[in-house]
């Protein structure tokens, strides 16, 4: 098909291009690894003072240590300023306030949790995490930890004073001290394990594979201009004209320059996945078609606004304008620079508008872990925008 020769046309002057291969492979690269070092662990949280904290809980049975815990800890003098808590019903319910955003990390109580502290052992505590909230669910287990550290040793002491003091007699508290000093040397050097710290899915997502997800979603996006401005300069040429004067049909060029954007942009995904696995290890989850599918989609979604946007925008000039900023504000708004889970909530609404906020948050998604069914929103949204935007497009550009 002719459309298909166009298609391979542009797409191997665009690989073959220096320039371009330096913005669309190299700087995203650098981007990654400076972004990934630097942010991953705080996401631009300050390290040196507790950062302020929506923290979800479930607690049902009005376990006295887990209110003791809330009261004295969580919400104590020092932290109260900086810890807002949010009673959810169950797990599912905190895992889809973080998603959402309105939390930060949540804390799971099971029943019955202080049932056998006088044996000194506390049931296990889960601590949920926003993968890009890792400061806060650390601080968040090193409390628990040393709460139930404490907890436990406290116990294991009084029974220890209370059983040697029973069946003794007053004759033997003498030997007390010793007694109760190996027991607590005892407890402390016990691991329970009792905390379990879980991001919101199967997996913990790193800094660095974030930003490798959110510059894969940036970089994607200059393909909806280099796509567009590709288009207008043939235009401006009369390079397109001499190519609709010859028998091949218009619909064909048309979708054969659909195709060339197409093409390069789904090379670029796989070459930068190849890379930052490769140079930096990241790991871009268990499942590689899931992956794929949806790079796919986002790749179908700014080839074709590409063509979009050829049809209304006149000259190299202007697209190269409206590109730039375009870029930029999408790249912000669909957290590329910064996480959504950042945004206020409006802000985290609205960014929904940004075809790269469905592409960036399904890429953390399955780098953490999710299921098909949790992609088939995304997918379908991506492959939807670009369907209508190559179909208003050609339209648009056959009736000039």
């Amino acid at each position: 098909m002719k459309c298909l020769t166009i298609a391979w046309k542009d797409f191997m002057i665009r690989f073959k291009d220096r320039r371009g291969f330096m913005l669309m492979i190299l700087m995203p690269l650098i981007l990654t690894f400076i972004l990934g070092s630097a942010l991953g662990g705080v996401m631009g949280e300050d390290a040196t003072v507790f950062p302020k904290t929506n923290l979800g809980i479930v607690w049902k049975d009005d376990d006295p240590l887990a209110r003791q815990f809330i009261r004295d800890v969580l919400q104590s003098r020092d932290l109260k300023p900086y810890i807002h808590i949010k009673m959810a019903d169950s797990r599912e319910a905190l895992e889809e306030h973080i998603r959402e955003g309105s939390i930060d990390a949540a804390i799971v109580f099971p029943n019955g949790w202080s049932r056998d502290l006088n044996n000194g052992k506390l049931k296990g505590l889960t601590i949920l995490a926003d993968p890009g909230k890792s400061l806060q669910s650390d601080i968040l287990q090193t409390l628990s930890q040393t709460f139930m550290d404490r907890a436990e040793t406290t116990a294991v002491s009084t029974k220890t004073v209370l059983s040697v003091a029973v069946d003794s007699g007053p004759e033997q508290m003498a030997g007390l001290s010793q007694e109760v000093a190996d027991e607590l040397k005892q407890a402390a050097q016990q691991q329970w394990h009792a905390v379990e710290e879980k991001s919101v899915g199967q997996k913990p997502v790193s800094g660095m594979q974030y930003y490798a997800a959110a510059m894969a979603a940036m970089f994607l996006l200059f393909n909806m201009m280099n796509g567009a401005k590709s288009f207008i300069h043939e235009r401006e040429t009369q390079t397109l004209a001499r190519l609709f004067s010859t028998p091949t049909g218009k619909t064909s060029i048309l979708i054969g320059k659909f195709l060339g954007t197409l093409y390069f942009a789904v090379a670029q995904f796989l070459i930068f996945m190849l890379a930052t696995r490769f140079l930096f290890g990241v790991n871009w989850g268990d499942n590689a078609l899931q992956t794929l599918s949806v790079g796919a989609a986002f790749a179908v979604a700014v080839s074709g606004l590409s063509m979009f946007i050829a049809s209304v925008i006149h000259t190299e000039k202007t697209a190269d304008v409206v590109g730039g900023i375009g870029v930029q504000i999408l790249a912000l708004l669909g957290g590329s620079m910064v996480p959504l889970t950042l945004f206020p909530d409006m802000l985290r609404q609205i960014a929904h508008i940004a075809p790269n906020t469905w592409a960036l948050t399904s890429l953390v998604d399955i780098m953490g872990g999710t299921a098909w069914s949790a992609l088939a929103l995304p997918i379908g949204v991506l492959a939807g925008i670009g369907a209508a935007a190559v179909t208003i497009g050609t339209w648009r550009l056959q009736a000039r």
